[in-house]
């Protein structure tokens, strides 16, 4: 499967962060014969407020932003924010072989593919 066949779509609802704005964050994803590999852009997102799901050939990403405040608001342009996302996930990928760190604001979704979907040379016969 090509990067072209991951693709973004959709979005997932959530309970508290619903009354957030929510933003698409921005997400490259590489491939090679062993997994496709997205890095998520998630600025100020700690790793308890992030939710993935892989269900029914879909994976669904939520994180909430929420910035600490203290004394009173003098200016404010970075907000508390949802970030949604959903792709598609291609049959080659191993769904008890998917890892994510969270490193630097850079969510690294590794989706291992299964070995069935790489590459094999087939044996000809003659009779």
């Amino acid at each position: 499967m090509s990067e072209r066949e991951i693709i973004a779509r959709g979005e997932q609802s959530g309970e508290r962060v619903d009354q957030l704005p929510a933003v698409v964050p921005a997400v490259d994803i590489f491939e090679n014969e062993n997994e496709i590999l997205l890095h998520v852009d998630l600025p100020g997102v700690q790793k308890d407020d992030i939710s993935i799901n892989i269900d029914n050939g879909k994976l669904a990403l939520s994180a909430a932003r929420y910035l600490p405040t203290a004394g009173a608001q003098a200016w404010r342009e970075i907000a508390d924010v949802q970030f949604r996302r959903t792709f598609a996930v291609p049959q080659s990928v191993d769904l008890n072989n998917v890892r994510a760190e969270l490193k630097n604001g850079v969510l690294s979704l590794h989706l291992r593919k299964s070995e069935a979907a790489g590459p094999r040379q087939i044996e000809i016969t003659t009779s």
